[in-house]
């Protein structure tokens, strides 16, 4: 194919495939893979053509411009910010007033005469660059040169060609070409042309095939907001952000294992005054369209079917430009659309053998935060900076703090000890740059520019989950490295235990035999934050003239804008938090732990006050197993039955099995299993298997009346250490008498392990005192004990001592 196309000026999409990057460019030789391969397969490309490489050599040889672009740059130094601005703006006006062959310019109008006739005249089109040295597995050149949207007619397009052809040489193109080792002749310009998808009027975004930040490889991340997709590629909105499983959406589930609302507050549309120079125009959203999801579950379902398609396709983690229609390729459908797709640079190029885990050592004050971007910490002087042409002021290590980045800011962003900004998401430019350089991140702050002062000594951190943050001062903190291949295997399942969904993707990837205690508090409190019941009776609580009442109304539309229904705002939170960690080491088992709250807890979230009783002692009042078959509770407890459903059924995470915590009696396990059989949630059905918590002594002294019910048990040292001597562990009045290496604890911990191997039942520990103590571990080890869960930060730490008290017992695999 090469060969029949090298002196052609004009190819289109169903001409030209991957192998034709020498002569079309990284983008345009994937529109034509696509359109050629993948149509047939469902997915939506909008037909386009492309002006090649040989144009724009032709260009320069016909114009005689070459030789003076080489003489500009003889004495470029990128470091220099003065030099590179100045041999920049020289190059660009030499390519924009060269003089435009006539038979090249008679080739682009004749192509478009084509998509007239196609589309209508006047048709509305994209000029994207696209350069001969994108989207290498080793380097994204993301934004590097330029894109003009809704372009038509003959003038406008050949205009709009020559500033693409002169972009190849904007300051950040020079800067990037130099740092990732390319001669400035080394990379060619191609343009596309390709009919615009008029998502002005619907949405746009960008989606990726894994995940972002932990390159987790079984998630589609897609982003999105209103308008066209360059607010989203900028880094200049907030978007939504969705989350799908990939290994069950190909069975036909429908795995959507997150759903954040973005605050979207611009969104950019065509502007068709002709009075007005500029061909697209931001404008303010509306409240509506900042508080709701851009697309539907059915939409995000597709677009991830889509990107398995192209990963499958291409063998390879996948960036891809998604829009959707509101009034123009097929007026009015409203249809979806691929309009980009490259390789992800990042993750692809990283060594999976080993990991890095940076931790923070000491507490700071939170200056500000956002999302974070990457798993890393930086440090530094504060350098905030309003615009790009302020550039030349910044000195390597600061920090980088402004409203938003876009590809102007690349030549000082591979010096910055850290990047912060008000604006973006985790799939904009900057995001993308800073994950290849290997910087830390924090974007979405809204107004980081304001708290943090110039030259103040910040650290960032975008170590700790989904939230990234800003701490005032120079904080200490270290990194592990952790190599996956050394950690050696153990009879005794090493599990672990996990509360926030945000970091599932990357804790996963620690060696593992699955979760042993998932914890729904978290998801409860920190994703819902209202009490369910309040859900529940929304519209009672919305008729009361009660001004508290009143408030937590307020409080509740806050938080569940996007829902008509707030009951399935608890209940799909509930599905994604635990449908995240259970994607995560999906097949692996994760046993998920019923809420545990205790009344004073429950009071603590929107609107528990008006339906938490006050006790004198919490810890041992109404809490787990007694409140979910209570007439005064049990509505609440079907919420949650419900999201745990939906993980288990319609999202197809059957390795979800189910744990009853502070069950009292056998009788009280029966009456939960009722309640939980009532909510379509069968013991036995579809693989589900239910373990009750050991942690009160009556579990240890009954444990043959609660192996009769349940599949297994999970011993909780914390609460069977209290309940064993009277303690209260809140109390800290007696703190330290006891803990669960006590001879009283650890015969309680014998018989029941003695009985749950009697009666073939399995049993675990997901209490702290493996984590804390390596003594107590090997004990639990020389007990036969089925497994221990542990905290994440101490798993691996805890399975090589596993290991040497296995190889003393003779019994480690292998030995």
């Amino acid at each position: 194919m090469a060969e029949k196309h090298d002196e052609a000026f004009i190819l289109w999409f169903d001409e030209i495939g991957i192998e034709d990057v020498p002569l079309v460019g990284g983008k345009n030789a994937s529109l034509g893979e696509m359109y050629q391969h993948l149509t047939e397969k469902g997915v939506s490309v909008p037909y386009g053509f492309a002006i090649t490489a040989y144009a724009y050599r032709y260009l320069l040889e016909k114009a005689g411009v070459e030789q003076a672009i080489r003489d500009v740059l003889a004495d470029l130094d990128t470091d220099d910010m003065h030099n590179l601005r100045e041999r920049g703006e020289k190059v660009r006006h030499i390519i924009r007033t060269a003089e435009f062959p006539s038979e090249l310019r008679d080739a682009i109008i004749e192509a478009y005469k084509t998509m007239e006739d196609k589309y209508g005249v006047n048709v509305d089109v994209a000029v994207r660059s696209s350069a001969t040295a994108e989207d290498l597995p080793d380097a994204s050149f993301a934004g590097q040169q330029e894109t003009y949207l809704n372009i038509h007619g003959y003038e406008a397009i050949i205009d709009n060609c020559r500033n693409c052809f002169a972009s190849l040489f904007t300051n950040r193109a020079i800067s990037y070409r130099q740092h990732q080792g390319y001669g400035q002749f080394d990379v060619y310009l191609s343009i596309t042309i390709q009919k615009m998808v008029r998502s002005d009027s619907a949405s746009s975004g960008v989606l990726f095939s894994i995940d972002t930040e932990s390159g987790f490889e079984d998630a589609v991340f897609i982003t999105g907001a209103w308008g066209l997709g360059e607010n989203v590629v900028q880094g200049a909105v907030n978007p939504d952000e969705y989350y799908v499983f990939k290994p069950t959406l190909k069975e036909g589930k429908r795995p959507i294992v997150g759903k954040t609302v973005g605050t979207k507050e611009i969104k950019m549309i065509y502007d068709n005054d002709p009075s007005t120079s500029e061909p697209v125009i931001n404008i303010a959203t509306t409240k509506e369209e900042r508080e709701c999801y851009v697309i539907t579950d059915d939409e995000i379902l597709q677009l991830a079917k889509w990107a398995c398609i192209i990963e499958d396709h291409y063998g390879k983690g996948m960036d891809i430009e998604w829009a959707k229609d509101g009034d123009g390729v097929k007026v009015g459908t409203g249809e979806l659309f691929i309009v980009q797709a490259r390789p992800e640079t990042v993750h692809s190029q990283a060594n999976k053998s080993v990991m890095e885990t940076f931790k923070l050592k000491e507490a700071g004050t939170v200056v500000v935060e956002g999302l974070a971007v990457g798993a890393k910490i930086g440090q530094g002087k504060a350098h905030v900076l309003a615009d790009a042409s302020e550039i030349h002021t910044f000195k390597k290590g600061e920090v980088l703090v402004t409203d938003m980045t876009d590809p102007d800011w690349e030549p000082i962003m591979k010096i910055a000890g850290a990047i912060v900004t008000n604006r973006g998401g985790r799939t904009c430019h900057a995001a993308i740059i800073s994950r290849e350089l290997g910087i830390p991140c924090v974007i979405g702050t809204a107004n980081g520019d304001k708290l943090i002062k110039n030259g103040q000594d910040i650290t960032v951190s975008s170590a700790e989950g989904e939230t990234g943050y800003v701490y005032d001062g120079i904080l200490d903190f270290e990194i592990e490295t952790i190599d996956l291949g050394d950690v050696p295997a153990t009879k005794t399942k090493i599990m672990m235990n996990l509360a926030i969904p945000e970091k599932a993707f990357t804790e996963c990837q620690i060696p593992n035999d699955g979760v042993g205690l998932a914890r729904e508090e978290f998801i409860i409190n920190s994703h819902i934050g209202i009490h369910p019941l309040a859900l529940m009776n929304y519209e009672e609580l919305k008729a009361s003239s009660d001004p508290a009442k009143q408030a937590a109304v307020k409080l509740i539309d806050a938080k569940t804008a996007a829902y008509s229904d707030k009951k399935q705002f608890f209940v799909d939170k509930v599905a994604e938090g635990v449908g995240r960690i259970a994607a995560a080491f999906y097949p692996k088992d994760v046993i998920v732990r019923l809420s545990d709250f205790k009344s004073n807890e429950y009071a603590n979230l929107i609107g528990g006050k008006f339906y938490e009783p006050e006790e004198e002692n919490p810890m041992i009042g109404w809490r787990g197993a007694s409140r979910y078959y209570d007439p005064k509770y049990r509505p609440a407890f079907e919420l949650e039955c419900e999201g745990l459903k939906k993980a288990r059924n319609d999202m197809g995470l059957n390795n979800i099995k189910l744990m009853v915590p502070f069950c009292r009696t056998p009788q009280e396990g029966k009456k939960v299993i009722e309640v939980l059989r009532d909510c379509g949630l069968v013991q036995g059905e579809n693989g589900l298997e239910l373990y009750v918590m050991c942690e009160i002594p009556s579990n240890v002294i009954s444990a043959d009346a609660f192996a009769d019910i349940f599949d297994g048990f999970s011993i909780g040292s914390n609460d069977l250490t209290q309940l064993t001597y009277g303690l209260d562990r809140d109390s800290g009045l007696i703190a330290g008498i006891a803990d669960e290496r006590d001879e009283s604890v650890k015969d309680m911990i014998r018989m029941v392990i003695k009985t749950a191997q009697r009666r073939k039942k399995k049993i675990g520990i997901c209490g702290q005192g493996p984590s804390d103590f390596p003594e107590f571990a090997t004990f639990l080890v020389e007990l036969g004990i089925d497994s221990m869960s542990l905290i994440p930060d101490t798993a691996v730490k805890t399975r090589y001592a596993v290991h040497e008290k296995e190889k003393e017992m003779g019994i480690a695999p292998g030995f």
